[in-house]
């Protein structure tokens, strides 16, 4: 192992065995805290899976707002996500939530005040914690933690992408792993007991692209590039180029010409992102004409299974049953 990935794995470990013996406690607040999150960072589907447990919740007329970090912004302090603002404002995902979910989002570096503050404006049931997994300072109710294939077999940062080691996974309440990777099931110890402690989910991820793309030159600035790239592909685009940006990527003048650049030497008639670079383009957007922007579609295996596990622990939290 690198020794700077040991390192970051035993700070890691200190840090989680602090609160696991309450030498550090979390901060509860009034409301119950539904968390989404994983062990590594970026590429697990989590935005998409906030989107898509969000939308059940709404389908059964629950209240809710998001609390999160805002990754990537320049202002600091408690604020609520304007859906017309821009990323360095509240970051990219905070942005793509609030859009595509028209609920109250809450961006702060601590969550504990952004929760708060949405307790006093807003009339929630509940919170959900994006990316809150790694973020034991707030207490929450019920942790989500979804998995990839690569998590399996990953080193700790900054050599690899994990956060947190496999074993971290006895806190959670809920796994979601890749569709048709059952396999992967056998090499977690704490899914030993699968059925008594724990809820097992599979999810599938399909990119959909517009009507008429043909040739792009497909562009994203994501924690895992090729995984979009392959999706592209499996929606059955064949791309004229593929270019990757760093994930959070702001995009700039000299980004733009280097698209151009690559369309007239591979001669493509049009541009392919994804959501959330959409968002990171801002007013460069106008400069890739045409530009499609690929739907990233998530399901879930038993969806209503799930959330009923999230509401009967809500209900016990809030005396109810």
């Amino acid at each position: 192992m690198n020794p700077l990935a040991r390192l970051y794995g035993t700070a890691t470990s200190v840090r989680n065995s602090l609160f696991d013996h309450q030498v550090l406690k979390p901060k509860r607040l009034r409301l119950p805290v539904i968390s989404v999150g994983n062990l590594s960072v970026g590429g697990t589907g989590k935005t998409p899976f906030v989107i898509a447990l969000c939308e059940l919740l709404k389908s059964r007329k629950t209240n809710f707002d998001i609390l999160s970090r805002g990754y990537g912004r320049k202002t600091r302090g408690v604020l609520v996500v304007d859906p017309d603002g821009i990323p360095s404002q509240f970051g990219d995902e905070p942005l793509l939530l609030a859009r595509q979910l028209g609920v109250p989002v809450v961006v702060g570096e601590s969550r504990f005040a952004a929760g708060q503050f949405a307790e006093k404006n807003f009339e929630s049931q509940l919170h959900i914690l994006d990316d809150g997994f790694q973020h034991r300072s707030l207490a929450r109710d019920f942790d989500i933690v979804l998995l990839s294939e690569s998590d399996f077999a990953d080193d700790f940062l900054p050599s690899g992408r994990m956060r947190e080691p496999l074993s971290s996974l006895r806190r959670a309440d809920a796994l979601i792993l890749p569709d048709s990777q059952a396999q992967y099931s056998e090499k977690i110890p704490e899914l030993d007991r699968i059925e008594q402690r724990k809820l097992l989910f599979y999810m599938r991820r399909t990119v959909t692209v517009p009507d008429g793309v043909d040739r792009p030159i497909v562009f994203c600035g994501i924690a895992r590039p090729q995984q979009f790239f392959d999706q592209v592909r499996a929606a059955g685009i064949n791309p004229a180029d593929e270019v990757k940006f760093r994930d959070h990527h702001p995009y700039t003048k000299k980004d733009i010409e280097r698209l151009h650049i690559r369309q007239r030497q591979t001669g493509a008639k049009s541009f392919l992102t994804t959501a959330k670079d959409a968002i990171n383009l801002q007013s460069w957007r106008d400069s890739l004409d045409p530009l499609a922007i690929a739907s990233l579609t998530l399901t879930l295996d038993r969806p209503d299974d799930l959330v009923d596990a999230v509401q009967a622990r809500i209900n016990r939290q809030i005396g109810l049953s």
